[in-house]
Formats: structure tokens, C-alpha cells, sequence
């Protein structure tokens, strides 16, 4: 990842629009399978592989960050990270609220 935490959150939320995507728009393609085993098995491994990207999105420059024993840097570029994605996250459920309204 890059040393931008805005470029980095951005990242984030785009892996998630396209997981939401595809299960919102795959599910007019592909027939319903609740009832099929491999539904269950694909949740799982959706769920651990979006937990590794968001663990790399998030924390792989910030380790290295720290590994190179820049650990303010590290810990500056993580928190502003997270802080702008948790922006992305508010204006997203406004934009929610504001429809609903």
C-alpha cells in the first residue's frame, strides 16, 4: 500500500464496493443456492479473504513502518487511515439516512 492514508482507505472502500456488487448484482445472474452447502462454505471464504485484505490494506505499510523503527510514522499513517475511512463509512450511512428520510 502507499504511504497516503487517504489513497489507502479509498482502497478499502472500493474492495468493499465491488464485494457488495458482485453479491447484490450476482444473485439476479446466478440462480438461489440457500439450500446448497457451498452458500455457507463461500460466506466463510468471503469473510476471511475481505479480513486479510482489509489487514493488508490497513496494516502492511504501517508495519513496515514499524519494522524499520519508524514507529510514529507507523502509528500516524495507521490512525489516519483509519480515521478516513471511518469518514467514508459516516458520509456512506448519511447518504443511507438522507434516502430513507
Amino acid at each position: 500500500m502507499t504511504r497516503n492514508p487517504f489513497l489507502n482507505a479509498l482502497a478499502a472502500f472500493l474492495y468493499i464496493a465491488l464485494v457488495a456488487s458482485l453479491m447484490f448484482y450476482g444473485q439476479r445472474i446466478v440462480a438461489p443456492v440457500e439450500d446448497w452447502v457451498i452458500m455457507p462454505i463461500a460466506m466463510i471464504s468471503l469473510f476471511t479473504l475481505s479480513a486479510a485484505m482489509m489487514g493488508y490494506i490497513f496494516l502492511s505499510k504501517p508495519f513496515e513502518l514499524y519494522s524499520d523503527n519508524k514507529k510514529s510514522e507507523a502509528m500516524n499513517l495507521f490512525v489516519k487511515t483509519l480515521l478516513t475511512f471511518a469518514f467514508i463509512t459516516v458520509i456512506i450511512f448519511m447518504i443511507l439516512l438522507s434516502v430513507r428520510l
